[in-house]
């Protein structure tokens, strides 16, 4: 997902998912194991790109543009990037620097980065498994901020289904399965009924 958006003369480009939105499904019911097409997870990284080219000034001599990222990192430079590592609010602040004066112009431009209001679906489960051993499926980092009452379901092609943010589960038979996570909320209408994804995982005989 990109985001932008226009600050005064400065442009922001927002790179985002984190892990992305991914395809709108419908919500899993208690056993359903054939319905529901689930895309894998796709992890974005959190970055944003600024750009304080529009608001160069020629006549004013050379400048220097100081970006304070808001995690402790400064980059310098009329149009820089930066990938944060984790998915949090962030103010970055722009200084602008008179080259000629060494005068210092703080704070010309403060942005509010934001991470925090976006669907993830993502979670972690191993790939390969033998029959019988017990494996955790963890889906942590994933939300739907603006639903409200989010329910995390798991289906796992088995015939068995499950909720919560953390479970585990052993596989009875060989074969191939894609484990499917669901999240699913109520709210206002921005929120979606359900967003499902999937990992392939491979049972093997011990």
């Amino acid at each position: 997902m990109v985001f932008r958006a226009l600050f005064g003369s400065f442009r922001v480009l927002l790179l985002s998912s984190l892990l992305g939105l991914a395809a709108t499904a419908r919500a899993q019911q208690a056993g359903d194991t054939v319905s529901v097409a689930c895309p894998l997870p796709r992890v974005v990284d959190l970055c944003v790109e600024l750009d304080a080219s529009r608001s160069a000034d020629s006549l004013s001599g050379p400048l220097t543009y100081r970006w304070h990222m808001g995690d402790g990192t400064m980059l310098t430079g009329l149009m820089v990037s930066h990938c944060y590592k984790e998915r949090k609010r962030y103010t970055v602040q722009l200084d602008v620097v008179d080259d000629r004066t060494g005068e210092v112009r703080p704070a010309e431009k403060v942005l509010p980065v934001d991470f925090t209001q976006e669907t993830v679906l993502n979670f972690s489960a191993p790939d390969t498994v033998r029959v019988g051993q017990v494996i955790t499926c963890d889906a942590a980092d994933s939300q739907m901020p603006l639903c409200e009452n989010v329910v995390v379901l798991w289906d796992f092609r088995d015939g068995y289904v499950t909720n919560g943010r953390r479970v585990q589960h052993a596989f009875r038979r060989p074969g191939q399965y894609a484990i499917r996570m669901s999240l699913r909320g109520n709210g206002p209408d921005p929120c979606p009924d359900s967003h499902c994804v999937s990992r392939p995982i491979v049972v093997v005989q011990p």
